[in-house]
This record gives structure tokens, C-alpha cells and sequence, in this order.
């Protein structure tokens, strides 16, 4: 296929428009067209779907990965010829949970070596959701909830990341004066990250066997999240990376001592003989060996 054409796919799905593609393309509007109407004719399939942003059809979601695949190895092949200087930086997409995200995950990029010349995308969602955009070949990479390969990925299991029910103290008081029992769960309100965050319906199905429904504030920020609870909003899940600090200081209370939810992670990844997806890998697995169980 067409190395321009795969290209210009990629940009049009990355800018989410045609307009932004010839931008940073640095070629016009119409080339943008022409080029992404001879990809689909190639293939025989829309490719495009034409909406706000512009996404990738599923006929388009294998070649969006093609297209970033052949991108890092022709990049990787010109530094190797050039003896490894310089070059053109690298653009890296990641998918990863926010919690991740927000504990233990930033500081194995910040150990991909320099020379590497990486400037990492970062996308978020729900763990369990992660694996979608690798799948749709918008990322070379994710952290996931999902063992399970991707078709053309390689998976391997970083550990698990440990979460606590807690509360403010004057919320428990509130709340559960008389016990963390099944009523009170039902009446309590719960603090979640957003519609796809279900770790506290889990925990709520984990400890009574029921499905619970209580009231809910939805907060999608991680910090923003432990702040609700700090300040008494609902109840919510932590992890303990988080959690630890606020117990010891009595800003937070378990509602079940002892009482946690593990989550197993996964590394994703294109299966590719790549030396950025090599260093990205070890930097993702040290860093989850020191904080993850």
C-alpha cells in the first residue's frame, strides 16, 4: 500500500478532521482527500467515517495500525542507518487507566531513555476499557484490566492494583453509625470516576452478594475524586498507593477493615521487534514492580 496514503489515514484519525490532517501534513485539503479516497478504493471500503472528530471504520482499524507500525519501523530503520544520531522525534500513543496514570505510571516514561527522542500521547480510560483502543490501532500500547492478547499484541501481566472502600470520618459517622451494613450501602452515597467505573459496584457485590444501587456523584478526576471524599461527598474506591497516606492520618476511614478489591494489570503491546516498544516495555515493568502487588 501506499506509504503516503497509510500516513495521511493516520493523521486524518489522530487530528480528527481532514482540515487538521493537511496541517500537519503541510499539504492541502484536497491532497488530504484525494489520497484517503484512493486508500478506500484500494481497499474496496469506507475506511472514514466522515463525523466530529473523524474516526476509523472497522474496515480502517487494521490499517490505522498498519499505518502507525510502518511509521515507528521506517523510523527506527533510518536512526540505525544514521549510526543512531538524532533524527526525527517519535510520537508514542498510550492508553492508560487513570488511576495508573495518576500513582505509578508517569515515572516509567520519565525513564525511556532520552535518546529514544519519544513525545508520548496519552490517552486515558476505564481499565477495563483500555485494550478498545489498542484494538482500533489508535495506540501502540496499553495498560489494561484484559489478559487477553489483542489480535497482533503481545500481553504480559505488570500485578495488581490494590484499592481500599473508604470515607471521610464525619461521612462513616453519618452513614454507617450503625454498621456498614446492606441498607446503609444502599442509602450511602458513592463517589465514581465516571459511567464506565464499576470498582464500587464490585465491592458492593463482593461484600453483600447483592446488587446495590446508591446514590452517586460522578467526578472525573482523579484528584478531584479523592478530594469528594475527603470532604465527605460519598464513599469511594482508593488505591492504596493514594489510600495509605490519608488512613494514617485519620482523613479517611475503611468501611470494611482489611477489606480490598485487587485489580490485575496488563502491558499491551504491538508485537513488533521495536526498540522504542523494547525500552517502553522494561521502563512500564520496573516501574510496576515497585508499586503494583
Amino acid at each position: 500500500m501506499d506509504s503516503a496514503q497509510l500516513e495521511t489515514f493516520a493523521a486524518v484519525v489522530r487530528e480528527g478532521s481532514f482540515d487538521a490532517a493537511a496541517r500537519v501534513l503541510n499539504v492541502t485539503p484536497s491532497a488530504v482527500s484525494q489520497r484517503i479516497k484512493a486508500l478506500e478504493q484500494a481497499a474496496g471500503q469506507v475506511l472514514v467515517r466522515r463525523s466530529k472528530p473523524c474516526q476509523a471504520t472497522e474496515a480502517g482499524e487494521p490499517l490505522l495500525r498498519l499505518a502507525g507500525q510502518i511509521a515507528l519501523l521506517e523510523r527506527e530503520a533510518l536512526a540505525t542507518a544514521r549510526g543512531g544520531r538524532g533524527g526525527d522525534w517519535t510520537r508514542a500513543a498510550i492508553v492508560v487507566n487513570a488511576d495508573s496514570l495518576a500513582t505509578w505510571f508517569m515515572p516509567a516514561l520519565a525513564a525511556v531513555p532520552a535518546e529514544l527522542r519519544l513525545l508520548f500521547d496519552i490517552y486515558t480510560d476505564d481499565q477495563e476499557h483500555t485494550a478498545e483502543l489498542l484494538r482500533s490501532g489508535a495506540v501502540m500500547a496499553a495498560v489494561t484490566a484484559q489478559n487477553v492478547p489483542v489480535q497482533g499484541c503481545r500481553s504480559q501481566r505488570l500485578g495488581a492494583m490494590r484499592y481500599r472502600a473508604v470515607a471521610a470520618p464525619a461521612m462513616f459517622g453519618t452513614w454507617f453509625a450503625d454498621g456498614v451494613t446492606p441498607a446503609a450501602l444502599a442509602d450511602a452515597p458513592m463517589v465514581v470516576l465516571n459511567r464506565k467505573d464499576r470498582l464500587q459496584h464490585r465491592f458492593l457485590r463482593t461484600l453483600t452478594r447483592r446488587d446495590l444501587d446508591p446514590p452517586i456523584h460522578y467526578v472525573p478526576s482523579v484528584t478531584a475524586f479523592d478530594e469528594a471524599i475527603r470532604l465527605g461527598l460519598g464513599w469511594g474506591m482508593v488505591p492504596d498507593l493514594v489510600a495509605d497516606a490519608d488512613l494514617a492520618e485519620d482523613r479517611y476511614r475503611e468501611l470494611v477493615p482489611g477489606g480490598l478489591l485487587n485489580v490485575p494489570l496488563y502491558w499491551q503491546h504491538w508485537r513488533l521487534e521495536s526498540a522504542v516498544l523494547t525500552a517502553l516495555t522494561t521502563a512500564v515493568q520496573a516501574a510496576a514492580a515497585t508499586a503494583l502487588r
